[in-house]
Protein backbone atom coordinates (compact mmCIF):
# COMPACT_ATOMS: atom_id res chain seq x y z
CA UNK A 1 0.00 0.00 0.00
CA UNK A 2 1.36 3.41 -0.94
CA UNK A 3 1.66 5.78 2.01
CA UNK A 4 0.59 9.43 1.80
CA UNK A 5 4.23 10.45 2.23
CA UNK A 6 5.33 8.29 -0.72
CA UNK A 7 2.45 9.56 -2.85
CA UNK A 8 3.35 13.20 -2.20
CA UNK A 9 7.06 12.56 -2.79
CA UNK A 10 6.53 10.68 -6.04
CA UNK A 11 4.04 13.26 -7.27
CA UNK A 12 6.51 16.04 -6.58
CA UNK A 13 9.25 14.17 -8.44
CA UNK A 14 6.98 13.70 -11.44
CA UNK A 15 6.17 17.41 -11.51
CA UNK A 16 9.83 18.33 -11.17
CA UNK A 17 10.81 15.99 -13.99
CA UNK A 18 8.27 17.49 -16.34
CA UNK A 19 9.28 21.05 -15.41
CA UNK A 20 12.93 20.31 -16.07
CA UNK A 21 12.10 19.18 -19.58
CA UNK A 22 12.51 15.45 -19.20
CA UNK A 23 11.38 15.08 -22.80
CA UNK A 24 7.99 14.89 -24.47
CA UNK A 25 5.69 12.34 -22.91
CA UNK A 26 4.03 9.91 -25.25
CA UNK A 27 1.44 7.44 -24.09
CA UNK A 28 -1.76 5.76 -25.12
CA UNK A 29 -5.16 6.49 -23.67
CA UNK A 30 -5.08 6.44 -19.88
CA UNK A 31 -8.80 6.60 -19.14
CA UNK A 32 -11.98 7.86 -20.68
CA UNK A 33 -12.76 11.43 -19.71
CA UNK A 34 -14.36 14.48 -21.20
CA UNK A 35 -11.12 16.36 -20.46
CA UNK A 36 -13.07 19.20 -18.94
CA UNK A 37 -11.13 21.22 -16.40
CA UNK A 38 -11.67 20.05 -12.84
CA UNK A 39 -10.11 23.20 -11.36
CA UNK A 40 -12.31 25.53 -9.32
CA UNK A 41 -13.56 28.66 -11.13
CA UNK A 42 -10.96 31.42 -10.99
CA UNK A 43 -12.94 33.39 -8.40
CA UNK A 44 -13.02 30.34 -6.08
CA UNK A 45 -9.31 29.51 -6.23
CA UNK A 46 -7.44 30.14 -2.99
CA UNK A 47 -4.34 31.56 -4.70
CA UNK A 48 -3.35 32.27 -8.30
CA UNK A 49 0.18 32.47 -9.68
CA UNK A 50 1.05 33.78 -13.13
CA UNK A 51 4.27 31.77 -13.09
CA UNK A 52 2.41 28.54 -12.37
CA UNK A 53 -0.12 29.23 -15.12
CA UNK A 54 2.71 29.83 -17.61
CA UNK A 55 4.33 26.51 -16.67
CA UNK A 56 1.04 24.72 -17.25
CA UNK A 57 0.80 26.16 -20.76
CA UNK A 58 4.44 25.35 -21.54
CA UNK A 59 4.25 21.77 -20.24
CA UNK A 60 1.02 20.99 -22.07
CA UNK A 61 2.66 22.08 -25.32
CA UNK A 62 5.41 19.52 -24.75
CA UNK A 63 3.09 16.60 -24.00
CA UNK A 64 1.73 14.74 -27.00
CA UNK A 65 -0.89 12.85 -25.02
CA UNK A 66 -3.96 15.01 -24.40
CA UNK A 67 -5.05 13.15 -21.28
CA UNK A 68 -1.61 13.49 -19.68
CA UNK A 69 -1.66 17.21 -20.38
CA UNK A 70 -5.13 17.42 -18.84
CA UNK A 71 -3.88 15.55 -15.76
CA UNK A 72 -0.94 17.92 -15.28
CA UNK A 73 -3.12 20.99 -15.77
CA UNK A 74 -5.47 19.86 -13.01
CA UNK A 75 -2.94 18.42 -10.56
CA UNK A 76 0.05 20.78 -10.61
CA UNK A 77 -1.83 23.88 -9.33
CA UNK A 78 -4.14 21.96 -6.98
CA UNK A 79 -2.31 22.99 -3.81
CA UNK A 80 -2.73 26.66 -4.74
CA UNK A 81 -6.26 26.21 -6.02
CA UNK A 82 -7.70 24.38 -3.03
CA UNK A 83 -5.46 23.98 0.05
CA UNK A 84 -3.68 27.25 0.91
CA UNK A 85 -5.03 30.08 3.03
CA UNK A 86 -2.75 33.11 2.56
CA UNK A 87 -2.90 36.32 4.57
CA UNK A 88 -0.66 38.94 6.13
CA UNK A 89 -0.43 38.70 9.91
CA UNK A 90 1.35 41.38 11.95
CA UNK A 91 2.97 42.64 8.76
CA UNK A 92 4.34 39.20 7.82
CA UNK A 93 3.05 36.64 5.30
CA UNK A 94 1.17 33.76 6.90
CA UNK A 95 0.14 30.66 4.97
CA UNK A 96 -1.94 27.86 6.40
CA UNK A 97 -1.94 24.71 4.25
CA UNK A 98 -4.44 21.89 4.72
CA UNK A 99 -3.74 18.42 3.36
CA UNK A 100 -6.73 18.62 1.07
CA UNK A 101 -9.13 16.32 2.92
CA UNK A 102 -8.49 17.31 6.55
CA UNK A 103 -8.69 20.83 7.95
CA UNK A 104 -5.27 20.68 9.60
CA UNK A 105 -1.72 21.56 8.60
CA UNK A 106 1.00 18.92 8.77
CA UNK A 107 4.57 20.21 9.08
CA UNK A 108 5.85 17.55 6.69
CA UNK A 109 3.04 17.69 4.15
CA UNK A 110 2.87 21.47 3.93
CA UNK A 111 6.54 21.48 2.91
CA UNK A 112 5.96 18.79 0.28
CA UNK A 113 2.86 20.51 -1.09
CA UNK A 114 4.61 23.80 -1.93
CA UNK A 115 7.93 22.19 -2.87
CA UNK A 116 7.28 22.05 -6.66
CA UNK A 117 6.73 25.84 -6.74
CA UNK A 118 10.11 26.84 -5.27
CA UNK A 119 11.86 27.18 -8.67
CA UNK A 120 9.17 29.66 -9.77
CA UNK A 121 9.62 32.17 -6.93
CA UNK A 122 11.95 34.45 -8.88
CA UNK A 123 9.27 34.83 -11.53
CA UNK A 124 6.45 35.56 -9.07
CA UNK A 125 7.00 37.70 -5.97
CA UNK A 126 3.56 36.85 -4.58
CA UNK A 127 4.31 33.15 -4.85
CA UNK A 128 7.53 33.76 -2.91
CA UNK A 129 5.52 35.54 -0.19
CA UNK A 130 3.13 32.59 -0.05
CA UNK A 131 6.01 30.17 0.58
CA UNK A 132 7.59 32.54 3.11
CA UNK A 133 4.21 32.43 4.82
CA UNK A 134 4.43 28.65 5.07
CA UNK A 135 7.80 29.00 6.83
CA UNK A 136 6.34 31.58 9.21
CA UNK A 137 3.35 29.37 9.99
CA UNK A 138 5.58 26.31 10.54
CA UNK A 139 7.65 28.40 12.94
CA UNK A 140 4.53 29.22 14.97
CA UNK A 141 3.55 25.55 15.03
CA UNK A 142 6.93 24.32 16.27
CA UNK A 143 7.02 26.94 19.01
CA UNK A 144 3.54 25.86 20.11
CA UNK A 145 4.55 22.20 20.33
CA UNK A 146 7.64 20.58 18.75
CA UNK A 147 6.17 17.15 19.52
CA UNK A 148 3.00 17.71 17.46
CA UNK A 149 2.87 16.80 13.79
CA UNK A 150 -0.27 18.70 12.70
CA UNK A 151 -2.03 21.88 13.74
CA UNK A 152 -5.21 23.91 13.33
CA UNK A 153 -5.33 27.42 11.94
CA UNK A 154 -7.39 28.49 14.95
CA UNK A 155 -5.01 28.45 17.90
CA UNK A 156 -7.91 28.05 20.35
CA UNK A 157 -9.39 24.97 18.66
CA UNK A 158 -9.23 21.79 20.74
CA UNK A 159 -8.47 18.45 19.12
CA UNK A 160 -11.10 15.73 19.10
CA UNK A 161 -8.48 13.44 20.66
CA UNK A 162 -7.68 15.63 23.66
CA UNK A 163 -9.67 13.51 26.09
CA UNK A 164 -8.14 10.23 24.93
CA UNK A 165 -4.55 11.30 24.16
CA UNK A 166 -2.39 10.72 27.23
CA UNK A 167 0.06 13.49 26.30
CA UNK A 168 -0.19 17.27 26.74
CA UNK A 169 -2.55 18.24 23.90
CA UNK A 170 -2.45 22.04 23.70
CA UNK A 171 -5.22 24.03 21.96
CA UNK A 172 -4.27 24.49 18.32
CA UNK A 173 -2.74 21.03 17.90
CA UNK A 174 -4.58 18.48 15.76
CA UNK A 175 -2.38 15.42 16.31
CA UNK A 176 0.53 14.83 18.65
CA UNK A 177 2.29 11.91 16.98
CA UNK A 178 5.96 12.82 17.06
CA UNK A 179 7.99 11.91 13.98
CA UNK A 180 11.50 13.09 13.19
CA UNK A 181 10.52 14.15 9.66
CA UNK A 182 7.93 16.55 11.09
CA UNK A 183 10.83 18.72 12.27
CA UNK A 184 13.20 17.94 9.38
CA UNK A 185 10.86 19.07 6.61
CA UNK A 186 10.54 22.70 7.82
CA UNK A 187 14.34 22.91 7.87
CA UNK A 188 14.43 21.52 4.35
CA UNK A 189 11.93 24.12 3.15
CA UNK A 190 13.73 26.99 4.91
CA UNK A 191 17.10 26.04 3.43
CA UNK A 192 15.89 25.71 -0.14
CA UNK A 193 13.76 28.84 0.13
CA UNK A 194 16.84 30.82 1.14
CA UNK A 195 19.02 29.06 -1.44
CA UNK A 196 16.64 29.91 -4.29
CA UNK A 197 15.53 33.39 -3.21
CA UNK A 198 18.30 34.82 -1.02
CA UNK A 199 15.57 36.22 1.23
CA UNK A 200 16.25 36.03 4.97
CA UNK A 201 13.09 37.77 6.21
CA UNK A 202 11.45 34.57 7.57
CA UNK A 203 14.48 33.84 9.75
CA UNK A 204 13.78 36.12 12.68
CA UNK A 205 14.07 35.50 16.43
CA UNK A 206 10.96 33.31 16.38
CA UNK A 207 12.43 31.11 13.68
CA UNK A 208 15.65 30.79 15.70
CA UNK A 209 13.58 29.78 18.73
CA UNK A 210 11.84 27.11 16.63
CA UNK A 211 15.24 25.77 15.54
CA UNK A 212 16.39 25.74 19.18
CA UNK A 213 13.32 23.71 20.14
CA UNK A 214 13.93 21.39 17.19
CA UNK A 215 17.49 20.65 18.35
CA UNK A 216 16.32 20.26 21.93
CA UNK A 217 13.67 17.74 20.86
CA UNK A 218 16.17 15.77 18.79
CA UNK A 219 18.53 15.58 21.76
CA UNK A 220 15.73 14.48 24.09
CA UNK A 221 14.79 11.68 21.72
CA UNK A 222 18.38 10.52 21.16
CA UNK A 223 18.99 9.57 24.80
CA UNK A 224 16.19 7.63 26.44
CA UNK A 225 16.57 6.32 30.01
CA UNK A 226 14.80 3.14 30.99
Amino acid sequence: MTSRKDFIRNGSLLSAGIMLGAGKLKAGSVWNTSLESKRPPLADRHFSSEAVEKVIVQVKKGINNEEMGWLFENCFPNTLDTTVDFSVKNGRPDTYVITGDIDAMWLRDSTAQVWPYLPLMKQDSQLQKLIAGVINRQTQCIILDPYANSFYKDGSRVSEWKDTDRTDMKPGTHERKWEIDSLCYPIRLAWHYWEMSGDTSPFDSNWKEAIRLTLQTFREQQRKRR
